[in-house]
């Protein structure tokens, strides 16, 4: 099945009335997400997956995968109105953003947020349609060999470009590995970590330990702040019209932000984050209004906003094309197709082509309608933020509890919600990235049976999985990162002396 037979095929499963319903669902819910700080789209697709049990498979992806891009729209939101972001990826645009508000162009600076979303989203789709099949294709000729190193991989790129102590992530990388072999081994039949906890066989879930570190952790970090919300900066519907000029500015960026932010996407880590940064960069170098950057030059909202909606459509490639989330969010993804019985992977488009394309066409769909949500009723999503706190925080506590004592009726995993929610709230307070554990936890027992796999394959001779040249490639790249990065550290800190 080619591209175009498979977007027409993606076409007429999204248009049915249900799909239609959970998307619109999926983004209304993830533009909800976007404007509310904290939460952010992990926690709350992982909050939400119990109830996508009444859902196939393909109706499930469309609603989670609504709420991972959308929030990237609502994020821009209260970013701009009251420089409040309200998703990591929207720190960047709340530099310009914001001076733009209070210069009065808090209209303009929404609709090209608005407009630049829904260009790059789209073009983000496009070479996600395009691009993913050839590299299903690519990945058929991987073994267990291959796919160890492309998840050993994925693990250091992820703690190299994390943000802060690279120690500090490869911790988080390590805990998270850990948690992932507490339950039964598949290949001898042992159970490890278990503590003769019988529950504990089954292994730890993704959800409970995403809402835990997510929600329960965001809660108590919120509980022990009380802090008032800025003025927020009030927008009629007729003042959300840039003007010429605005958007001769504005359409290169949006285009250039697409480009950056869908090969972002591609590389493991937070790709959402990273590109808004790499975007502003980009369009401060490249701008011959260097000196408005900071004072509100509007290519610093539309390139960053594009970026971070492109790179939702890159990190979702590696997920469909080969069967390993390189971004926390799709890691969540991944848990929801595995609980509805569908292993994704390089064969997933084969056989499941119904998800993948319904999918990626839901996408096209969800961008129309956000793109509608976020310009008319932007004051409306805004005001959200009026609702008393502790309301918000108190339905959020409540959903994790009831969310994931559905998933196996099983106090258990109330347990494990709640010591990861106290783990996080700890690692949220020394400075620890989470997204890494997450990582960890969903790629170490990938990493473990194909290492195992590939050992049983070359009979323990270790030099035999090393001689493969995709296998010795990609460690070789694995192993030039580490060694780049220690030696940039290195020479910041001989420069500070």
């Amino acid at each position: 099945m080619d591209a175009l037979q498979g977007i027409a095929n993606g076409f007429s499963v999204a248009l049915t009335g249900t799909n239609i319903l959970v998307c619109f669902l999926g983004c209304l819910l993830g533009t909800i997400v976007g404007v509310l700080p904290g939460l952010g789209p992990v926690g709350a697709m992982a909050l939400l997956i119990p109830s996508t049990y009444v859902l196939g498979p393909t109706s499930a992806m469309i609603m989670l995968s609504g709420i991972f891009y959308g929030s990237m729209y609502g994020g821009s939101t209260t970013t701009i109105l009251l420089n409040v972001p309200g998703e990591a990826a929207s720190v960047v645009t709340a530099i310009d953003g914001y001076q733009m508000a209070r210069k009065g162009r808090a209209g303009a600076a929404l609709a090209v947020s608005a407009v630049g979303s829904f260009v790059a989203g789209t073009l983000g789709i496009v070479a996600l349609m395009f691009f993913a099949p050839p590299l299903a294709g690519l990945a058929l000729s991987f073994g267990p060999p291959e796919f160890f190193a492309l998840t050993l991989l994925g693990l250091i790129f992820l703690s190299q470009l994390g943000g802060g102590s690279p120690i500090k992530s490869y911790l988080m990388v390590g805990f998270g590995i850990f948690l992932g072999t507490v339950g039964t081994d598949l290949m001898s039949g042992t159970t490890r970590f278990t503590f003769g906890q019988v529950e504990l066989s089954q292994g730890i879930e993704l959800v409970p330990v995403a809402m835990g570190l997510y929600g329960i952790g965001e809660v108590l970090l919120i509980a022990e702040k009380i802090t008032g919300l800025p003025q927020m900066i009030k927008v009629r519907l007729r003042e959300l019209f840039p003007t010429l000029i605005e958007w001769k500015r504005a359409i290169p960026p949006m285009f250039r932000g697409g480009f950056v932010g869908f090969l972002m996407g591609l590389i493991p880590g937070p790709a959402a984050i990273l590109s808004t940064f790499v975007s502003y960069a980009l369009e401060k170098k490249i701008s011959k209004r260097r000196e408005e950057f900071g004072q509100g030059a509007i290519e610093g909202v539309a390139g960053p906003e594009s970026a971070n909606n492109a790179a939702t459509a890159g990190s979702m490639v590696p997920l469909l094309a080969l069967g390993i989330p390189f971004a926390p969010a799709t890691a969540v993804l991944m848990g929801a197709l595995t609980i509805h019985g569908v292993t994704p992977g390089p064969l997933f488009m084969r056989q499941c082509p119904e998800i993948f394309w319904g999918v990626v066409a839901s996408m096209y769909i969800g961008n129309v309608m956000l793109l509608i949500l976020n310009l008319p009723l932007v004051s409306v999503f805004a005001s959200i933020m009026r609702l008393p706190q502790h309301l918000l925080m108190g339905t959020i506590l409540v959903l994790c509890l009831v969310g994931t004592y559905s998933l196996n009726n099983s106090f258990l995993d109330i347990y494990i919600l709640i010591s990861m929610g106290m783990i996080g709230y700890v690692l949220r307070k020394l400075k620890f990235d989470m997204a890494p554990l997450i990582l960890g936890l969903v790629l170490g027992p990938m990493m473990e049976k194909n290492f195992r796999q590939a050992l049983f394959m070359a009979r323990g001779d270790l030099w035999f999985i090393l001689g493969r040249p995709i296998t010795s490639l990609l460690l070789s790249v694995g192993l030039a990162i580490i060694v780049l990065s220690a030696w940039l550290r290195s020479r910041r800190a001989r420069l500070k002396l």
